[in-house]
């Protein structure tokens, strides 16, 4: 009977656990697109609502951080139990960095003058919108356990990259012909940079959730492929 309950108290810490990866993942994600959106509209009043939601995201990552050592303390986890707190211990803080970064962009979208004339805040927003798009997945992926799917969010990252260098070019180009633009183009390049490290972070835990699953590296996988 004590060890129906232990394993039951272990099993409610875990279902615990993942809801609370899965809240702080969805805030991730409705950051990206809201800071997004204060950007392109120059929405003073969204941008503020994504800096203030981060601290939610913040406190759900201490909230994680104090389960997690609670369910290894309590209940020393083996294997693939381990596997997955020591995951949703990392991944949470990835996440909360994901916040961190849509809420730089929410801070830039009110810096940046004259946007008519840019024409790379036409692709900024399709930038983003992988980047959001390989969080949203990510977190399927955790959330249905998936291996396939978070390969798939590791292998979209190049389309982020790439994304990120064109914009650069145009960008910087923009600034040498146009003097008068330097400070705005510096907060769109700070803004790319922030969405770039978005996609990495996404990768990141993609890895992650791959190891947590399989118990094995995607980079092993990789090296393996190469062999």
């Amino acid at each position: 009977m004590a060890h129906e309950h232990t394993v039951k108290a272990f099993d409610e810490d875990i279902t615990r656990l993942r809801g609370l990866i899965a809240e702080m993942g969805g805030l991730a994600e409705v950051a990206i697109g809201e800071a997004m959106e204060a950007l392109i509209k120059c929405n003073a009043e969204l941008a503020e609502g994504v800096i203030a939601r981060d601290r939610r995201i913040d406190a759900l990552e201490a909230e994680i951080d104090r389960l997690a050592v609670r369910i290894i303390a309590l209940r020393a986890p083996m294997a693939d139990d381990l596997r997955e707190v020591i995951a949703a211990l990392k991944i949470a803080g990835v996440i909360e960095r994901i916040g961190d970064y849509s809420k730089n962009i929410a801070k830039s979208s009110s810096k940046i003058e004259g946007r008519k004339r840019f024409e790379p805040l036409t692709l900024i927003p399709a930038m983003a919108e992988v980047a959001a798009s390989m969080v949203h997945d990510v977190m399927t992926a955790y959330a249905a356990r998936n291996p396939v799917l978070a390969q798939e969010v590791v292998e979209r990252d190049e389309k982020v990259d790439a994304f990120y260098n064109s914009i650069f070019r145009t960008l910087v180009s923009h600034m040498m012909e146009n003097p008068s633009t330097i400070s705005s183009v510096a907060e769109l390049l700070f803004v790319c940079r922030n969405i770039e490290r978005i996609g990495d972070h996404a990768t990141n835990v993609a890895e992650m959730v791959y190891y947590a699953a399989t118990g094995n590296y995607l980079t092993d996988k990789e090296a393996l492929a190469r062999d």
